[in-house]
């Protein structure tokens, strides 16, 4: 398959460019910064770029984006022009193109102020069919740039998928508080649980999701790793989440957390749950909390190969708080 890839230079988009061509795919990578894995530099906003970088693709996957970590460097106005703007153009393109099929990598930031319970109500339990109550610019861009993607699959049938994806950057937390409260390997993993998935995994979904996007025409999925909790378990996890973590989770946890002196959390306000993503598209994410659990009892690294290998890239060219380049 001819496929073209925005946001080459990224974190998922190196990852997706490694893994299209080690199954044999000719991909192509566009991206606003050069790199390795970037054949045409350019914004996705430029139509004399895109235009250029659909020639000949037979599928898209649009993962060029301003990120959270960019609300407080770029302005909203530059939001707008490449989440938004820069997405409707890549439809437009590939429909006058001819491709067929388009993937559009969202996020589960798109939620926004829906993550957040009241005091004392239960953990969110987040699928789909929650509706989104955007919190920041970058969620207002991302949930117009998804009903772009459904009205041009409603006005022209390019099937098109929206993959929401969550945590998946090995970067520091952006947040003061929780960075200070457990070591980095330790909240990653804690994570793992509820709100984030491998690098590797996100990849893979992305595969699945291209594979079925002509059977499947339009939808949107929730892409993290498969959390062991159950929907009974909500009201606890906000006020004894160690109980149920442990309750819920492979039996070596207490003595992995034990070894290495690390803490489970003081409460669990949302859980993202993949099941639809798993059922529609057939993905079946490796990289979950009890197989981390596996790997660390073994003296193992849990992350995948392609996560170590792709790293950290940051979101700035200049140090920005706890992003850098």
């Amino acid at each position: 398959m001819r496929i073209l890839v925005t946001g080459a230079a990224g974190h998922l988009g190196e990852g997706l460019m490694r893994r299209f061509a080690h199954d044999g795919h000719e991909v192509r990578g566009l991206d606003i910064k050069s790199g390795p894995f970037v054949d045409l530099a350019g914004s996705v906003a430029d139509a004399g770029i895109v235009r250029e970088a659909v020639d000949g693709i037979e599928a898209v996957v649009h993962t060029a984006t301003l990120h959270k970590p960019h609300v407080n460097s770029h302005s909203r106005r530059e939001f707008v022009v490449t989440n938004v703007t820069g997405t409707l153009t890549l439809l437009e393109e590939a429909v006058r193109a001819g491709v067929q099929r388009f993937v559009f990598t969202s996020t589960t930031s798109a939620f926004g102020r829906a993550l957040r319970p009241q005091p004392g109500a239960p953990a969110a339990w987040i699928t789909e069919d929650v509706v989104p109550v955007a919190r920041n610019i970058y969620g207002v861009t991302k949930v117009a740039a998804e009903e772009v993607c459904e009205l041009v699959h409603r006005d022209h049938g390019l099937p098109v998928l929206v993959l929401r994806t969550s945590r998946f950057f090995p970067e520091a937390d952006d947040d003061d508080e929780r960075r200070g409260a457990f070591a980095d390997a330790n909240l990653k993993l804690v994570e793992l649980l509820y709100r984030r998935a491998d690098l590797e995994d996100v990849v893979t979904a992305h595969l699945c999701a291209l594979e079925r996007a002509p059977q499947l025409g339009f939808g949107r999925y929730i892409v993290s790793a498969t959390t062991p909790f159950q929907r009974a378990d909500v009201a606890e996890l906000r006020t004894d989440p160690a109980t149920v973590i442990l309750r819920r989770t492979d039996s070596r946890t207490a003595a992995v957390f034990a070894d290495r002196g690390w803490s489970m959390p003081a409460e669990i306000e949302r859980v993202y749950v993949n099941d639809r993503a798993r059922a529609e598209l057939g993905w079946d994410p490796r990289y979950t909390f009890d197989a981390a659990i596996a790997a660390l009892a073994q003296g193992q690294d849990p992350r995948s190969e392609l996560a170590r290998t792709v790293g950290a890239k940051g979101y700035h060219d200049r140090p920005t708080g706890v992003y850098t380049s």
